[in-house]
């Protein structure tokens, strides 16, 4: 080999290396997105949405993969078993690393084995009354409690759910007794709603939802939120109503396994904001009455650690406990 072509072979080396991020091999084969919940979801939806958008921009296949079960914790327990590579991520809810750690054992450790890399969006929780209840608003709810102690029977989604935790708060703060009826899921708690089998009920806010609310079937009184609903602007958010504590809502981003290098976790970073910047992959999270949000890594992390923290305090407030 001559000198001149040893020269040019170093310049070579020293250019590849000096490619900017976005250049060098990531993705180098499909990229795998797991949803921890069921398959046609909204957080189902909206992970397809952003892999088709994703795809486009780094020219790789955006594989979802639904794995739901055990309140996302399946889906997460398989996201920290992968390499840190940048080939596997999950799109899903804080729940699963601030929630259910505390009310029982999972197969995973919060801080060591996932990477927050992106928040993506905030999915509003709303309180609502039904037919077997005629009241005007929240404070007219709150007086009925007050006049028939252990009668009003408030339906979630579950035991441990963002709802459970809404009702234990409001009733701790304003010192009422409140019947908890936990269902498996949002399904059967909205078919039962609509039939007046209880009196209040907290869920996820969904396009159905409005449409009930809008035809007189359920009345909305509150929503757990940063910011009040475009499509209820009438209905005030707990933090309004007095209750900081109860105004929970279900916030969503995309995780990498623990020890993702600074250089991956940046660019995936880039790839995810420039997603949610897409008109459709916004009108999706519009269409399902979710609020986007994204912005850079460092801050989703100190957002989990926040939520990690205020869950811990009301779980012990209230006197939650796991199995």
């Amino acid at each position: 080999m001559t000198h001149l072509s040893r020269r040019a072979l170093l310049a070579a080396i020293a250019a590849a290396l000096a490619l900017p991020v976005r250049a060098q091999q990531w993705p180098g084969r499909p990229v795998r997105l797991i949803v921890p919940y069921p398959s046609g979801s909204v957080s189902d939806l909206i992970a397809r949405a952003l892999a088709v958008r994703m795809a486009a921009q780094v020219g790789q296949s955006v594989v979802v993969e639904s794995r739901g079960g055990a309140g996302g914790t399946i889906g997460m327990e398989a996201l920290a078993k992968a390499a840190p590579d940048g080939q596997t991520l999950a799109f899903a809810a804080t729940s699963p690393l601030v929630l259910s750690p505390v009310l029982g054992k999972v197969p995973y450790d919060r801080e060591r084995d996932f990477t927050p890399v992106a928040s993506v969006m905030v999915s509003p929780v709303l309180f609502m009354a039904t037919n077997a209840m005629a009241v005007r608003d929240f404070r007219d709810f709150l007086q009925r409690a007050r006049d028939w102690p252990d009668t009003i029977r408030w339906a979630t989604p579950g035991l441990g759910s963002l709802g459970h935790l809404m009702l234990e708060e409001v009733q701790a703060t304003a010192r009422v007794r409140l019947v908890h009826i936990p269902y498996k899921g949002g399904g059967q708690q909205i078919n039962d709603a609509l039939g007046a089998q209880f009196e209040v009920l907290t869920t996820s806010a969904a396009p159905a939802l409005i449409d009930y609310i809008k035809a007189g079937r359920l009345q909305a009184l509150a929503v757990g939120a940063p910011r009040r609903l475009d499509s209820l602007p009438q209905v005030p958010t707990f933090a309004e109503l007095g209750f900081p504590r109860a105004n929970l809502a279900s916030h969503f981003g995309i995780f990498a396994p623990g020890n993702l290098p600074v250089r991956l976790l940046d660019r995936i970073n880039s790839e995810v904001n420039a997603a949610l910047a897409d008109p459709v992959v916004h009108a999706r999270m519009v269409l399902g009455e979710n609020l986007a949000t994204g912005g850079g890594a460092r801050d989703f992390a100190r957002q989990i650690a926040a939520e990690a923290d205020s869950t811990l305090a009301i779980v012990r407030s209230v006197g939650l406990h796991g199995e």
